[in-house]
Parts: C-alpha cells; sequence; structure tokens
C-alpha cells in the first residue's frame, strides 16, 4: 500500500498538466504557495551565457519531447522532475538546482521540487518564447536603435546571422528575405494571427507555420543572450514537411526551397486558389499568357503551313496568377579576351524583364511539342519577387550562368509590363529593392549571402551565416543576384512607407 502512493507522488511530480505538483500534494486542489518559492538560494548559479533555446526540446538522456526541463546551469536538457527522473538525477548528481519547464515556462529548483517565483527571471523566458505587442510591431521599421546581447555583442533585430548546421545557407538566406518583408513579418510575430486556423487531424504542415513564427520572433527579439540564431527547428521542420527533398547536411537550390515554402506554407495557413493567405496578400500578382503551338521542325513546309491554318495552331490566351517572375538571361559567351580570361558579361535588368512586355516572343520546348509564347502582367503585388535563371540542368550536369544583372536599386518602374487596362487601374508600379539573394561559386558546391535593407535605418547589411556586416548600395549591383525581393512604393512622391499592405 505504501509503495503504492509513493509511486503516486512521483507522477504528480513529473505531471506536466498539473499546474504545480507542489502545490497539488499540499491542499486538495487549493494552490498554495510553498514559503520558499520567493527566496531561493541557488538564483546567482544561473549560467545565462550557456542558455540556448534554438535545439530541439529534448531530454539529452531519453530523447523525450515530454516534459522536459532545462538545466539553468549547464544549459543541459532533462526529462521530468520527480524522483528518479532525469533531471531530479542531475540536480543531485552535480548540485545543478534551478530549472526551467520549457512547456509551461515555469522554474523550479530540485531536488527540493518548489517552484521559484522571481521576477528577475523574466528575461530568460522572454527569450525561450519572446512575445510582441501591436505597439512594438508597428515601430519595427520606425528606429534603427542597436541593443545590446547577454554575451556583449550588438545588434539590430532583425538583422541577425542564422547559424548554417551544414549545409542550410541556401534555406537561411530565403528565412532571411522573408523575415525582412513587413507584412510577412508582422503576421508571424503575433502567434493570434495564426493560432485559431484549423487543419486536418494528422496534418504535419501546420509545424512549418509554428517554427516560422517561433523562428521569426527570435530573429527580431530585441534581448536576445546572443546576436546570432540557429534555425535548427525550423529546419527540421522543413526536412519533415518536404519529405526529406531539402535537407540540413546537403546543399540544396534556394529558388526550389523559395517555391515549396511559399506554397507549404500558403496551403497551411488555410489559403487555396480562391481564398487568400497572407503569402497571397504580399506577393501574388496576375499575367496574360498568350500561347501558340509550333508545328514539328521536321514537316515539310506545306504540312507546316496547312497546320497553321488550323485552330490548334492559333494563339490562345490564358490568365495566370504568380507568386514570383522567372527572368531568363541571355546566353553566356564561351569566347575569352586577350588575356584568356573569360568575360563576364553583363545585362541590364530591364533587357530581361522585357520578357514581360506582352510582344517578346519566346519558345518552350516540351518533350512532345514546342510552344511560342509571350506574357503581359495585370496585377502587381505589393511585393515583387524576381528569380533570375542562373542554372540550366541537363543529363549529365548543372551549369551556371555567371551574368551580371545590372539594375537600380530604388524607383524601378513596371508600367510598360502591364496591360492597357492594367496601366489604369494600378496606380503604383515602382518598385524599390529590399532583399537580394546571392549565389557564389560553383552551380552544386557554391555558397549563398543576402543583402537586406533595414527599413529603419535606410541602411544595406549583407549577412552569410553568423557574418553580418555593413554594406554599400553600390556593391550590391556587382554580384551574381539569384532571388530579388522589392517593394512597391506606397505613394507617388518615391519616399518609403513600410506599413505593408
Amino acid at each position: 500500500m505504501v509503495s503504492l502512493k509513493r509511486e503516486r507522488e512521483v507522477d504528480l511530480d513529473d505531471d506536466d498538466d498539473n499546474e504545480d505538483g507542489v502545490a497539488a500534494k499540499v491542499g486538495r486542489g487549493h494552490a498554495v504557495e510553498d514559503r520558499r518559492s520567493r527566496h531561493c538560494p541557488y538564483l546567482d548559479t544561473i549560467n545565462r551565457s550557456v542558455l540556448d533555446f534554438d535545439f530541439e526540446k529534448l531530454c539529452s538522456i531519453s530523447l523525450s519531447h515530454i516534459n522536459v526541463y532545462a538545466c539553468l546551469i549547464c544549459g543541459k536538457y532533462f526529462q521530468g522532475r520527480g524522483l528518479k527522473s532525469h533531471a531530479y538525477t542531475h540536480s543531485v548528481q552535480f548540485t545543478h538546482h534551478v530549472f526551467l519547464n520549457l512547456h509551461t515556462l515555469k522554474f523550479y529548483c530540485l531536488p527540493d521540487n518548489y517552484e521559484i517565483i522571481d521576477s528577475s527571471l523574466e528575461d530568460i523566458t522572454y527569450v525561450l518564447k519572446p512575445t510582441f505587442t501591436k505597439q512594438h510591431i508597428s515601430g519595427l521599421d520606425k528606429q534603427g536603435k542597436l541593443y545590446r546581447a547577454y554575451d556583449g555583442t550588438t545588434y539590430l533585430p532583425g538583422i541577425v546571422g542564422l547559424n548554417n548546421i551544414k549545409a542550410n545557407d541556401y534555406a537561411n538566406v530565403v528565412l532571411q528575405a522573408f523575415s525582412n518583408v513587413p507584412p510577412l513579418r508582422n503576421y508571424f510575430l503575433e502567434e493570434e494571427n495564426y493560432r485559431g486556423i484549423r487543419r486536418p487531424p494528422g496534418d504535419i504542415m501546420f509545424l512549418l507555420v509554428q517554427r516560422f513564427g517561433e523562428l521569426m520572433r527570435k530573429l527580431w527579439n530585441p534581448r536576445n543572450f546572443k546576436a546570432h540564431v540557429s534555425p535548427h527547428e525550423m529546419l527540421q521542420a522543413v526536412v519533415l514537411c518536404s519529405k526529406k527533398n531539402f535537407q540540413i547536411t546537403k546543399q540544396g537550390d534556394a529558388v526550389d526551397f523559395m517555391t515549396w515554402f511559399l506554397n507549404a506554407l500558403h496551403g497551411a495557413l488555410g489559403g487555396t486558389k480562391k481564398k487568400p493567405s497572407i503569402i497571397t496578400k504580399a506577393f501574388q500578382g496576375c499575367m496574360r499568357i498568350f500561347s501558340k503551338k509550333l508545328p514539328h521542325p521536321d514537316l515539310p513546309p506545306e504540312e507546316k503551313e496547312a497546320l497553321l491554318t488550323t485552330d490548334e495552331y492559333q494563339e490562345q490566351m490564358s490568365e495566370s496568377s504568380f507568386l514570383f517572375l522567372t527572368l531568363d538571361l541571355p546566353t553566356a559567351p564561351l569566347y575569352k579576351d586577350e588575356k584568356e580570361q573569360l568575360i563576364i558579361p553583363q545585362v541590364p535588368l530591364f533587357n530581361i524583364l522585357a520578357k514581360f512586355n506582352g510582344s517578346t516572343e519566346k519558345e518552350y520546348k516540351t518533350y512532345k511539342e514546342n510552344f511560342l509564347k509571350r506574357f503581359q502582367l495585370t496585377k502587381l503585388p505589393p511585393y515583387l519577387i524576381f528569380c533570375i535563371k542562373r542554372f540550366t540542368k541537363n543529363n549529365f550536369f548543372v551549369e551556371k550562368n555567371p551574368t551580371i544583372v545590372n539594375f537600380p536599386i530604388t524607383n524601378v518602374d513596371l508600367r510598360e509590363y502591364l496591360t492597357e487596362e492594367a496601366q489604369v487601374t494600378e496606380k503604383n508600379t515602382t518598385y524599390d529593392l529590399i532583399a537580394n539573394v546571392v549565389h557564389d561559386g560553383k552551380p552544386t558546391e557554391g555558397a549563398y549571402r543576402i543583402h537586406v535593407l533595414h527599413h529603419g535605418t535606410g541602411k544595406w547589411y549583407e549577412m552569410q551565416d553568423l557574418q553580418v556586416t555593413d554594406i554599400l548600395p553600390q556593391m550590391i549591383t556587382l554580384s551574381e543576384a539569384y532571388i530579388q525581393i522589392w517593394k512597391r512604393q506606397e505613394s507617388n512622391d518615391g519616399r518609403n512607407n513600410h506599413t505593408g499592405i
């Protein structure tokens, strides 16, 4: 009988749903505060410099997700706090006494097993779970105050390095780019915006939304302990939700990842073709596609002419939405100059934008048929993404086009690429660059970096993994740009207004 009672007490202590294991034992349903709760003698043993909440909340011994506590003296994670639990054993063995429940955000002293109530610990819970008020969010783009992390480094919230765990820089740059798109960032900084979205049972895709929100709040946290963030949990969700198409340990393609990520987020947020989400509100535009089927090139001329008169070979028009525009580079020359150096060709941005002027035709080949297509835009989004097609894949290898695109940083007017009707309805058609993803090196091995505009200061920064440096705007145009995000000017006077959508 005694042993049964004893076992029940241990279970109580380990039960996370129980608000306070100690109080439950003192009185039936009455939360009685332990007199030691406000006078714990071990608070000065907490070592904030070893605390890192960016990694998966797993017990370091049992690898369980359930009921995990962080030891605030060594930073390791342990399961439970009852007798014989891993956290309890650790506290006795190493005389580490202060623990934080990573789920309930409550602090406990072990092995004495009482809850600690002390306002000096609020900075720790804020780092674990940062929260943002509407007032705080509305002021993010209006100031450029530097904050000091606990480790002494100063940083600008939002301009924070992301750890490259092994080969995930292709994902890091996309996450960094989206964290600097104000409406997207503002939406994910407030968990209330998406907490109520209902998903079918067993749907894992919502994990992507939760992890992206957590990462966004860490990147913009003004009270960080360190001036960089590890995207470990976010990337684990990516590996799981993409069915391992995107890995942490294997270099991927930033455009492929961005395409998947935008569509996955849109779906997980309850978006469909007809129902919008924050993704489509920010990035979705519309275009007209004129497509004309071409006769097979090996056919005799008479047959070709006969086919061209049939309905099947007449030009068809269709409307399509887009989340980004793909810009094709001219073929890079193979010849070398007199010093035997390969010439790096350059092309103005407006030359490759001509694809969308409604008259430039391009041939598209499929396995069976060839088509001639031309494009014209009918609706421009608040934030416009360009993907500059640098890589071509054939059966044997991937080839990279090193052409430099010359582009202005501000005041790119896209009115001429709109249909006549759209030119009347679209008031603002001028865009400013806010993010520029660059690929350096060989196609399959190279590295990624990103240039972002800090809206509060108007300064540009370059981020490559953990490295953050300021950069002159004129240096940005010298890089091999791969993905760009442009923000539509809100008014005709050319001044930036960063209120979002």
